[in-house]
């Protein structure tokens, strides 16, 4: 990983994690294979911000300086929301640059992806669809963080499925998804509050997915990718949020301090 002072750009793609380019897969449909029409510019507020072409947030502070990598013996795969590909404040993608080998799947309704099926059914991994327990008909598949130690101790690598999207779109995936109904449900129960800036969510309990897969990994006992991601996630939050008020962050927060320090 280079080493890059805190006023250097590390151009890094953006889908380099990818297991499919989002943009292929958002410029065709892809039940048919069928062109999609052209989307309409981007217009919202930000579109017309100078980004850095590594790291996608405004350059004012970009955040290429504090990109670190971990490892951890869970998994993290995301099931996305095509909406949310196209949303710089989208924070599932800070999970795959801290922990390289997460998967990212765009969601379509019609068309789950082969690959996502294929990893599912892999006796390497013991998957977990990652969702609150407050509903009674799928009760009997509701499993607590155990669960995760159980399979390591079966010589199994734990995945948690991320639905990456809105409550709403999160919600439908579940629902909308039968290869989903196979697998336990893994609840997260956490007593923290979003620190989450950029969205306003229904509730300060709502973690948004950057934080929860942060918080997985804690539970899980990957207590070093836990707070690589907990930081990069501040770092990200920090630095968006002082771009939106067109403000320079001359000295590194602690945060970033700690990055920095992990980076060496």
């Amino acid at each position: 990983m280079q080493h890059d002072s805190p006023d250097t750009c590390a151009e890094r793609p953006l889908d380099g994690a990818l297991s499919h380019d989002p943009g292929t897969a958002l410029s065709h449909d892809p039940a048919t294979g069928h062109p999609r029409p052209p989307r309409r510019e981007f217009k919202a507020r930000g579109s017309f911000v100078a980004r850095c072409p590594g790291c996608h947030l405004p350059e004012l502070n970009c955040l290429c300086p504090y990109a670190v990598r971990a490892e951890s013996e869970a998994r993290v795969w995301l099931l996305t929301h095509p909406m949310e590909h196209h949303k710089p404040t989208n924070t599932g993608r800070l999970i795959r640059d801290v922990l390289p080998e997460t998967e990212v799947f765009t969601w379509y309704r019609t068309a789950p992806d082969e690959r996502l099926l294929a990893l599912l059914d892999d006796p390497r991994y013991a998957p977990f669809v990652i969702f609150p327990d407050d509903q009674p008909d799928y009760a009997e598949r509701v499993v607590g963080i155990d669960a995760v130690a159980e399979a390591k101790a079966a010589g199994r690598t734990p995945v948690y499925v991320l639905l990456d999207g809105t409550w709403r779109q999160a919600r439908r995936i579940f629902r909308k998804s039968p290869y989903l109904d196979r697998l336990p449900v893994l609840p997260l129960h956490s007593e923290r509050l979003t620190r989450y800036r950029l969205r306003k969510p229904a509730s300060a309990a709502h973690l948004c997915t950057a934080e929860v897969a942060a918080e997985l990994l804690r539970q899980g006992g990957d207590d070093s990718a836990a707070q690589a991601l907990d930081d990069y996630f501040d770092a990200f939050n920090e630095s968006y949020a002082a771009s939106r008020r067109f403000e320079k962050i001359e000295a590194p927060t602690a945060a970033m301090r700690r990055l920095l320090e992990r980076k060496g």
